[in-house]
């Protein structure tokens, strides 16, 4: 029998309560290694400790062998975006930054420190992480606001010989390709001739963009739609990241855009779209509402008005959940399993392949149970794995280190491990 739901009262009392008991905050540091006896103090510290400073002294790469670098990723932010509450400081980011490091451990076995930076501008950011990246084998960028995001992710992948990954640009761009993909397939539709209208052209709107255009989409085909209207050629407010996906159109509003459309993304705020605005799609058209808590359009309101569509939204009570968690963890165990030196496209393309195939597979009884469903098959209902899919642990970090590996040099990776399997 189902629980009533919480009253707002209620549901903020246990979220809190759950981050203040029974100690402060959802993070602690364990040792690897044990440390009982004065033998076990003399080797973790002093004099034992100055033989791997000295080799990694000697050959930098030994870091790996010597200390985890190659299981540590960062969790970093200033607090600019912060998932969905906007620019609330960096302080204020950093129970979110410790909840994407819990995780990364629960799903891919990856430790985290989260660090928060104040930072006044994009380049003091880049500075800060320049400075502590030999820490980590991984640098995961997390609630920076657009444009500021783009750069400082394209100047750190630049500066540094480790993965630079902006979650909110392409961990989301990678679970709405996969979704998106599956969808299509559902609808008889393909997405080369797709007509595709995005809502939101912030780091997840334009990344997914970028990235469904790498895998056969037709910017012909795409109309991208901002706070002020479609971007047209004939606007003079755009960015340059904008400026990609404007269009020689007449077509100035968000229903404009949308009659027709087989596909709609929306990547922008609560209550954006209409009943209205869906009837006027395409026959069996797709509806990635992802506006989190609050979707541009609920699911009983888009199904009210059409019967033929597929509906995804960034909610778990809904069906077609498209959630990070399918993304980050294992794309980054397969990048650090393969000792990458950055996450390339070509990976993220096989994480959404890796992603796609598996929702298509019969799913497990454990993940019935998990989720206490009686029975679970691809379709409508059904476009992407469960988080708690135990195969994901395997498949997405394979598929990953595999596509990483590819475009290694030869002997640049010589110490590097397959996937090894988790959980």
């Amino acid at each position: 029998m189902s629980q009533a739901p919480l009253t707002k009262s209620a549901a903020k009392k246990k979220a809190l309560d759950y981050h203040r008991l029974p100690k402060p905050g959802k993070l602690s540091v364990e040792s690897s290694k044990p440390c009982s006896t004065q033998a076990d103090l003399s080797l973790a510290y002093t004099p034992g400790v100055a033989q791997p400073v000295l080799e990694i002294a000697k050959n930098p790469k030994t870091a790996y062998d010597y200390t985890n670098k190659g299981n540590l990723v960062a969790v970093i932010t200033d607090g600019t975006a912060i998932l969905g509450l906007g620019n609330r400081g960096p302080l204020a980011a950093k129970p979110v930054m410790e909840g994407k490091a819990v995780l990364f451990k629960q799903f891919a076995g990856i430790d985290v420190f989260d660090i928060e930076v104040n930072a006044k501008t994009p380049q003091d950011f880049i500075k800060v992480v320049e400075a502590i990246a030999p820490t980590f084998g991984g640098i995961n960028l997390e609630d920076i606001a657009a444009p500021h995001c783009f750069e400082i992710e394209a100047a750190l992948k630049k500066k540094l010989d480790i993965p630079v990954f902006h979650d909110d640009q392409h961990g989301t761009a990678t679970i709405i390709c996969a979704g998106l993909i599956n969808a299509l397939h559902v609808q008889g539709k393909a997405l080369e001739t797709a007509k595709i209208v995005c809502l939101g052209a912030g780091a997840a709107g334009i990344a997914s963009l970028n990235l469904l255009v790498a895998m056969g989409a037709q910017k012909r085909n795409i109309l991208l739609v901002d706070s002020k209207g479609v971007v047209h050629k004939a606007r003079t407010d755009l960015n340059s990241f904008k400026k990609a996906y404007a269009r020689q159109t007449k077509l100035r509003t968000l229903e404009e855009a949308m009659t027709g459309a087989d596909v709609f993304v929306g990547v922008s705020g609560a209550n954006l779209v209409s009943p209205a605005m869906v009837k006027r799609m395409a026959d069996k058209p797709v509806v990635f509402a992802l506006a989190n808590p609050n979707p541009e359009i609920l699911p009983e309101k888009a199904m009210a008005a059409r019967s033929d569509l597929v509906m995804a939204t960034g909610r778990s009570d809904y069906p077609n959940q498209v959630n990070n968690v399918l993304g980050f963890p294992f794309i980054f165990r397969g990048a650090l399993d393969a000792r990458a030196k950055e996450i390339t496209q070509a990976m993220l393309i096989a994480a959404v392949h890796a992603l796609a195939g598996l929702a298509r597979e019969p799913v497990p009884a454990a993940v019935l149970k998990a989720y206490q469903l009686k029975k679970l098959k691809f379709g409508p209902d059904y476009i992407l794995p469960k988080p708690f899919d135990p195969r994901l642990a395997q498949r997405v970090p394979q598929a990953v280190a595999k596509a990483a590996l590819k475009k290694t040099p030869k002997g640049a990776v010589k110490k590097a491990k397959a996937p090894a399997k988790r959980r």
